[in-house]
């Protein structure tokens, strides 16, 4: 159901920023169905798992901002596929972690490779070896959320906060947030010579277009811009 949702949101152009969420109190995502699990053999256990770090790919490869509202538990997988999203909110309450290596196995959507990538090496090994389980305020002192609220009545503090920071995505040119972050994502695994020459080459697909000219003309004449995604 996830790959289907994000198939159609890849080719939707009117979709500016995507918000992941559960709707599950006090859960975003909480891994793998251990008793399913159980019941696998071991030639099913890998192509399960291929499966899963291909959707979490696709989320991590959609072209417009996603933020990831984490608002209860995202262990395992749950917090490979936050680790995904451009953008990580939670709230003070919600329990995060890569607990793979307490059921001899490894992090295998993605989290050996983000995890580092979002904390830095050192912090990642020491949370992936020890299978800690990290809470919001937590989780923001070393990185791995940008913005941590305390948690409200109806359990949404974090998607809240969400809404708040793509409201705030929403006026920009909508090309150029896709340049954008195409730009950093792909800067951000070579040089820095090549990740300059990557801006450059990105930064020439703005100029063609036509909210560019709105962009200047709404600045002359001192009004908002009405930006299309031309």
């Amino acid at each position: 159901m996830l790959s289907k949702a994000v198939d159609a949101l890849k080719s939707d152009k009117k979709v500016r920023t995507i918000i992941v969420r559960s709707e599950v109190p006090g859960i975003f995502c909480a891994g793998a169905d251990l008793k399913e699990r159980v019941k696998m053999n071991s030639s099913e256990v890998g192509p399960f798992v291929s499966k899963i770090r291909a959707v979490i790919n696709e989320i991590a490869n959609l072209p417009v901002p996603t933020i990831a509202a984490i608002d209860g538990l995202a262990l395992g997988g749950g917090l490979e596929l936050a680790l995904a999203c451009d953008i990580r909110v939670a709230a003070s309450s919600a329990k995060m972690g890569l607990v793979e290596t307490k059921l001899a196995i490894i992090p295998g959507g993605g989290g050996t490779q983000r995890l580092p990538r979002a904390i830095g090496m050192s912090l990642a090994k020491e949370l992936i070896f020890s299978a800690r389980v990290l809470d919001g305020q937590e989780a923001k002192a070393v990185g791995l959320v940008s913005h941590v609220l305390e948690q409200n009545q109806e359990g949404d503090a974090a998607y809240r906060k969400a809404l708040d920071l793509a409201r705030e995505f929403l006026p920009q040119g909508p090309v150029a947030m896709r340049v954008a972050k195409l730009a950093i994502n792909q800067g951000m695994e070579v040089d820095l010579v090549t990740g300059l020459a990557i801006e450059e080459a990105c930064y020439a697909q703005t100029i063609p277009t036509k909210d560019r000219l709105e962009g200047l003309l709404a600045f002359k004449e001192k009004r908002p811009p009405r930006y299309k995604g031309e």
